[in-house]
């Protein structure tokens, strides 16, 4: 279990964000000016990656770029250091707490690769993309194309990634990384159009498997061994989730965050843009950011405390924070 982080600097300003929720719906504000990049950085680099918040608060997000890989910023958003031997490729990564410690999990884009990281840099399991069986696997130019796009990671221990630029197909494999078997892919009864990220849904028992089917549009339960079980359609290109309490957080590139009951219902709607041009895009320079409003939401993550941190697609870098009241 997550520890309780420590509180948010007073000194930053807290503004209110435009949000539909119904009357027992969860209220959030945006804080202007969370993070800010290393000393010597105007930015904390090109994203296209994901964030993780570790168990004392520390905010964990992948960026390319002159400092790429990982970088660490305290919860009152200063840079803190890059996490060593942490690739530059981590498109999708999470942060689990098991028996001995906290580990980085993280979907290498390029490298096709799978990476299980202490927080200090230790790499104690590398999976290589060659162990997937080679029928499972899209070529292109002759080559195999896996292109995977993110990780989870199921309580049972067992590692499911997600082939979302290429096959869409989701392969299992044990704690030690022995491949087990692969389900999803673009054929029905999946029919995925880039599944792009997945997570572990831990709301239910047995736990579920949620994936962003974002060219779909739409959000899809499978049980644990990859049956269909409901879908959520509608949505503006699901790009990410994340789990806390009864909520499902789903980032939404075009601009939104949407919170999910287990039914499925839309709580809220978080930061959504109004403008389009702003929206799925990785060009909004910093001087059109505007507080709290959202542009190309990526990865997204909640504290302990129920703070969610949203990445978005972006050349410049940035990580939005939302608190939650309480």
């Amino acid at each position: 279990m997550k520890t309780t982080h420590q509180r948010f600097a007073m000194t930053l300003a807290l503004i209110v964000v435009p949000l539909f929720a119904n009357a027992a719906g969860p209220q959030f504000t945006a804080v202007e000016g969370w993070l800010k990049p290393a000393p010597d950085m105007q930015s904390i680099g090109q994203a296209h990656g994901d964030v993780a918040v570790s168990s004392n608060g520390d905010v964990y997000v992948s960026v390319g770029g002159a400092r790429g890989g990982v970088q660490v910023f305290d919860s009152a958003g200063k840079y803190l250091r890059n996490v060593p031997n942490a690739p530059t490729d981590f498109h999708g990564f999470i942060i689990r707490q098991e028996k001995a410690g906290e580990f980085i999990y993280g979907a290498q884009l390029s490298a096709q690769a799978i990476l299980k990281m202490q927080l200090d840099g230790r790499i104690v399991l590398s999976i290589a993309g060659s162990t997937i069986p080679p029928e499972l696997v899209a070529m292109r130019d002759g080559k195999p194309s896996l292109r995977l796009t993110n990780v989870d990671v199921a309580p049972d221990g067992r590692i499911f990634a997600v082939d979302g630029y290429s096959s869409d197909i989701i392969h299992v494999f044990d704690a030690n990384g022995k491949y087990l078997e692969s389900f999803g892919g673009k054929a029905a009864p999946f029919g995925f159009r880039t599944c792009h990220k997945i997570a572990i849904d831990t709301r239910f028992d047995p736990p579920r498997i949620l994936c962003c089917d974002r060219e779909n549009r739409r959000v899809v339960h499978l049980s644990i061994d990859g049956q269909v079980l409901s879908v959520v359609k509608e949505m503006k290109r699901p790009a990410a989730v994340a789990v806390f309490g009864e909520w499902a957080a789903i980032a939404e590139i075009e601009g939104r965050v949407s919170l999910l009951d287990k039914e499925g219902n839309i709580v809220m709607t978080l930061g959504a843009n109004d403008l389009k041009e702003q929206t799925a895009t990785n060009k909004v320079k910093p001087a059109d950011w505007r507080t709290g409003i959202l542009t190309a939401p990526h990865g997204l993550d909640f504290d302990s405390q129920g703070n969610l941190f949203v990445t978005e697609f972006n050349l410049y870098g940035r990580v939005l924070r939302y608190d939650l009241a309480r």
